[in-house]
């Protein structure tokens, strides 16, 4: 499943299922495609390398808030030679004050719709990109298991992107162990930062 945000609220026509979400005063249309992602955690390698060289060809830089892999992306990026001229850093917000506290999630909606939903996921990659002044922003955010969270079942996470006027966000519904599940995720979440990177230079 991914979800487009594009836009102010009333100027995108949106198809499907419409959700707001508010973040620095911006509202963001979304439309819900339904595509299943079946993500594994191989491929993370080829994925962020993808990424930063995209990054690097654009002259842009990226920003990370992450809750289920704990800090996992922003590993997997300074991995990666040369990085520091396009990651410009990011937060670990596990708890959910936290993801209001650091990366700038209203509040409300955290209280609306709780820490795994698809509009805290855009909320926090768009909350850390202008928190951190980058260009994009990336986040996570889902239940790693081995139990659910607040009736939200083991393995689903959200992944976003954010750049200054589109989000997209894809559900992910894993299968696996903890380490599993936010390895996939950080797969997951490079791929779709590296494809709306893509899409805009095109």
């Amino acid at each position: 499943m991914v979800l487009r945000y594009g836009g102010a609220v009333g100027a995108v026509g949106v198809v499907g299922v419409v959700g707001v979400v508010g973040v620095a005063g911006v509202g963001y249309g979304y439309r819900v495609d339904m595509v299943e992602a079946a993500v594994s955690g191989d491929g993370v390698q080829s994925a962020v390398e993808r990424l930063v060289g995209l990054l690097g060809e654009r002259g842009v830089t990226v920003a990370t808030a992450e809750s289920l892999t704990g800090g996992m992306v922003g590993a997997v990026l300074t991995g990666v030679p040369g990085v520091s001229a396009v990651y410009r850093g990011g937060v670990v917000v596990y708890a959910t004050d936290l993801k209001a506290k650091l990366a700038g999630v209203p509040e409300e909606l955290l209280a609306a719709v709780g820490p795994v939903h698809p509009d805290t996921a855009a909320a926090l990659a768009t909350g850390v990109r202008v928190r951190l002044g980058a260009d994009y922003g990336l986040a996570t955010t889902g239940v790693a298991g081995p139990d659910p969270q607040a009736g939200v079942s083991a393995g689903t996470v959200y992944v976003a992107a954010a750049g200054a006027g589109n989000v997209q966000v894809r559900k992910l519904q894993l299968n696996g162990d903890r380490e599993t599940i936010r390895q996939a995720s950080v797969r997951a979440v490079l791929e779709l930062g590296a494809a709306l990177v893509a899409e805009e230079l095109d």
